[in-house]
């Protein structure tokens, strides 16, 4: 479902200085200057917190005016989470260090191109995913990635998106293989042992890597990817550099199911995680949220659909 174009609504621009490393306070000033220039009314909410994030955007709601989140994908599913199922609209402008639900919906990176989609887009429904309680709009996964998320959460040593295939190669030293078990829709249950199962509402994750390349935001269901034991070599040299061009998912190791709802749980404890944070623990359900958020996306779109 679509709506006019956005370009004469408020926007309350709410951003984490610090995201990406401090990348979105160093933008912040570009974006408001692109507002400025195409006349937009606007103000800017700072926060550190997820929680105040979502108030924020519960107000922004209330004003009439679009939730532009300006940082990360954590930032971003935060007020999505806030706007999810109201008449809320969401705005993107990416400042964090993946930025990957950006990528997906075409939003330029730049501060002048990502504003300029808040003037001219349109307003499309999309799916969210939701894991106890906590919603998300990429990909929640579990297993051999809630190591390598861990790792690249806590390193500082370096920027941008590599920091997450950084976490992936820390993490493959000390990984041996695992079992899971999901039960899908109530009722398929498929098994697999090795390294990790994703849950996908959208195509990507860690900073461009294709996890799954077939999802897609409005279809109602989640693309379940399942990554078998392989030999830690071949998964460093041939399956991981795969993955940033979506190719990995031919392999005979990757599974792709798709189902509405699934039940995973595995032999050890795992957190889940979800746009670079850890959302629960398994055992956990994660289910689509059909057309559960409205975002602005680029008006290109509209032709394409």
């Amino acid at each position: 479902m679509t709506a006019p174009p956005t370009r004469l609504s408020p926007v309350t621009v709410i951003v984490n200085p610090s995201a990406g490393g401090g990348r979105a306070g160093r933008v912040l000033p570009a974006i408001e200057r692109a507002l400025e220039a195409r006349s937009i009314p606007h103000r800017v909410e700072r926060t550190t917190s997820l929680e105040h994030a979502r108030e924020l955007a519960h107000l922004a709601t209330g004003e009439g005016a679009t939730a532009a989140a300006l940082g990360g994908d954590g930032l971003i599913g935060a007020v999505a989470g806030a706007l999810r199922e109201s008449r809320g609209v969401l705005g993107v402008l990416p400042g964090g260090r993946g930025n990957d639900f950006a990528r997906v919906l075409g939003i330029p990176a730049d501060p002048e191109g990502a504003v300029a989609v808040l003037a001219h887009g349109f307003v499309r429904q999309l799916d969210l995913g939701e894991a106890a309680g906590r919603t998300f709009i990429g990909i929640a996964s579990c297993g051999f990635d809630s190591e390598a998320n861990r790792i690249a959460n806590q390193t500082r040593l370096i920027r941008g998106n590599l920091v997450y295939a950084y976490g992936a190669v820390r993490a493959l030293a000390a990984w041996r293989p695992a079992s899971f078990e999901l039960m899908l829709d109530g009722g398929r249950v498929h098994a697999v042992t090795g390294y990790s199962v994703g849950a996908a509402n959208s195509k990507a994750y860690g900073g461009g890597m294709y996890a799954a390349p077939g999802a897609e935001l409005d279809d109602g269901l989640l693309d379940i990817v399942t990554l078998a034991d392989m030999p830690k070599r071949r998964f460093l040299t041939s399956l991981l550099p795969m993955v940033f061009k979506g190719t990995h998912v031919a392999e005979p190791e990757v599974t792709v199911l798709r189902a509405a709802e699934v039940r995973i749980s595995a032999d050890r404890p795992f957190a889940l995680y979800a746009d670079g944070d850890p959302i629960a623990e398994l055992p956990v359900t994660v289910r689509a949220l059909p057309a559960a958020l409205n975002v602005i996306v680029p008006a290109t779109q509209k032709a394409d659909r």
